[in-house]
C-alpha cells in the first residue's frame, strides 16, 4: 500500500475508533502509530501529545499533524490531519443533514452510556501509561503531584499547567547538571 494512502487510513481509523476526545485516542494511537506502523516512539507520542494539549486547537489534530511530520514531513502532516478529521466530519455532516434531535433518540442516549463508560475506561488506561513512560525519577513524581494538584484541584487551564511543568523540568535538569560537574 502507498505510504501516504496508509498514512491517512491509520489515522482514518483512529479517528472512526476516537469517542471522547483526545484522551480516549491515546491508547489506539499507542497501538497503530508506535505498536503497528513504528512511526514514533512511546515517548515521541507522548511529547507530541503533551505540545498538541498546549498548542491551539484539537489534541487529535494536533498529534495526527505532528506524527505525519515527523513521518512524512509536510504532506504526511496534512494526510494524517484529514485522516484524523475524516470520520468525524462525514458522521457529522450525516447526523446534521438527517437528524435534528438526535441526542434525544432514546437508543442513542443509551448507547452514549456505554461510550462514557469506555471513554473513562481509556484515558484511565492512559494516564497508567503515561504515568509508567513518563514519571521516571522524584522530579516526575513530585511534577505529577503538583500538575494534577493544581490542574485537578485548584481547576487551572492545562496550557499553564503544561508550561509550568516545562519550566519546573527546566530549572530540575539545569540543576542536575550543576550538582554532576
Amino acid at each position: 500500500m502507498h505510504v501516504f494512502l496508509d498514512m491517512f487510513l491509520t489515522f482514518a481509523k483512529v479517528g472512526v475508533m476516537t469517542f471522547g476526545g483526545g484522551y480516549a485516542m491515546l491508547p489506539i494511537l499507542e497501538r497503530e502509530v508506535v505498536q503497528n506502523k513504528k512511526w514514533a516512539t512511546e515517548e515521541e507520542l507522548m511529547n507530541y501529545f503533551a505540545v498538541g494539549q498546549c498548542t491551539p486547537g484539537v489534541i487529535a489534530v494536533n498529534t495526527a499533524t505532528f506524527i505525519g511530520y515527523k513521518y512524512r514531513g509536510i504532506p504526511g502532516a496534512i494526510l494524517a490531519t484529514a485522516g484524523v478529521i475524516f470520520p468525524s466530519l462525514v458522521i457529522i455532516i450525516i447526523i446534521a443533514a438527517f437528524l435534528q434531535n438526535f441526542a434525544d433518540i432514546p437508543l442513542v442516549a443509551h448507547a452514549f452510556i456505554g461510550i462514557r463508560a469506555v471513554v473513562a475506561a481509556l484515558i484511565i488506561n492512559a494516564v497508567v501509561k503515561f504515568f509508567k513512560s513518563g514519571v521516571k525519577d522524584l522530579t516526575g513524581v513530585v511534577i505529577f503531584i503538583a500538575a494534577f494538584a493544581v490542574a485537578g484541584i485548584l481547576g487551572v487551564s492545562s496550557v499553564y499547567v503544561v508550561i509550568g511543568a516545562l519550566i519546573v523540568g527546566l530549572i530540575a535538569g539545569q540543576l542536575r547538571r550543576r550538582i554532576k560537574k
